[in-house]
């Protein structure tokens, strides 16, 4: 048995290998609220009939079994070859080499935006009658916008959010036209962690316990984390090829907009005592957010070193429109922090 990349704060895993050298993904909760995430990954693994699965471009885990480990469920999961690579290296998954021999008359692997598109596409053309039957949450847009307000709320309470960043977070859910969009299915954790590579191909999604109807956007919000800022654009236009959905040109900006709300939503764990304090002497924890995040306006990234994961780490500044009008003072101003 060896350890498997996971959420270290939340899951344990590991990979078992049983008397007939067949191997199994070994995964347990480590507090209430991820073991309630793996009750709800397993509503949604079951809800996906054979038939289909068969039409996805990707494959999923099958959950085998499950037992009772210290008052909490272990779940046991069918294991899938390969695993995660940093988005860097996804952005150059075309040029890696194939995980077996392939004969000179086979197709040319598709780039990696493609083959994201396509994929994400295929989440999103899932039937919501398969997230109604097992009981998950289903949002409308004007829904989404409003959880996103509540959020600000919240941030903004903890004092340690830039004005003009919860500013240009407050215009940006203000402006209704960046909410009209159709929500569909979605992945809700979509990230790098949670795509199985062999090779140069992607060839699963794993992660499913955040599955909801909600905003597409979402599931692009973290490749605003790659070093290239032309990749995140390039993956929802092959995503516009695979999908019959009304082109909804606002995507992209509701992406870096939720990219951005990790911090906000870090901010409001860290103020509920996950990361005791932002200190000089801070926790590891807090300590990556501060290296990596500097709220100015003249850059249109972090700072690169040191690189935490792109699940947890900020996004670029999300564009203006065209021909925005200047920022008013906010009406959320930070709480004092004296």
């Amino acid at each position: 048995m060896w350890p498997l990349p996971d959420d270290d704060a939340d899951f344990r895993s590991a990979v078992v290998v049983d008397a007939s050298q067949r191997r199994w993904r070994v995964r347990s909760s480590l507090t209430d609220e991820a073991s309630m995430r793996l009750a709800s990954e397993h509503a949604v693994l079951s809800s996906f009939s054979p038939a289909l699965r068969a039409k996805l471009p990707f494959h999923m885990p099958t959950i085998v079994g499950s037992v009772e480990d210290r008052g909490r469920r272990l779940f046991v999961y069918s294991h899938l070859p390969g695993g995660p690579v940093p988005i860097d290296d996804l952005m150059d998954l075309a040029d890696a080499p194939p995980a077996r021999p392939q004969p000179p008359s086979a197709e040319p692997v598709p780039q990696a935006a493609a083959q994201l598109g396509q994929l994400i596409a295929a989440i999103h053309s899932l039937p919501r009658a398969m997230v109604m039957d097992a009981d998950l949450p289903a949002y409308s847009s004007e829904q989404c916008r409003r959880r996103r307000l509540s959020e600000l709320d919240q941030a903004a309470t903890t004092g340690r959010i830039p004005a003009a960043l919860l500013r240009r977070w407050e215009d940006a859910l203000e402006d209704r036209t960046l909410w009209r969009f159709s929500t569909h299915v979605i992945h809700g954790d979509l990230h790098e962690d949670n795509l199985t590579v062999e090779g140069n191909r992607i060839t699963a999604v794993t992660g499913w316990s955040d599955v909801h109807v909600g905003d597409p956007a979402d599931d692009f919000a973290w490749l605003i984390g790659a070093s290239d800022p032309s990749f995140a654009a390039a993956v929802v236009a092959e995503y516009s090829r695979h999908t019959s959905a009304e082109p909804d040109p606002h995507l992209l900006r509701r992406a870096h907009l939720e990219a951005e709300f990790a911090l906000a939503r870090w901010l409001v764990r860290a103020s509920h005592g996950i990361c005791r304090s932002w200190s000089p002497t801070p926790s590891p924890c807090c300590a990556s957010w501060r290296r990596t995040w500097r709220p100015t306006t003249g850059s249109s990234r972090p700072h690169a070193e040191p690189r935490p994961s792109s699940r947890s780490r900020p996004a670029p500044s999300m564009p203006a429109p065209p021909g925005s009008a200047p920022r008013r003072p906010p009406s959320r101003p930070p709480a004092s922090t004296a």
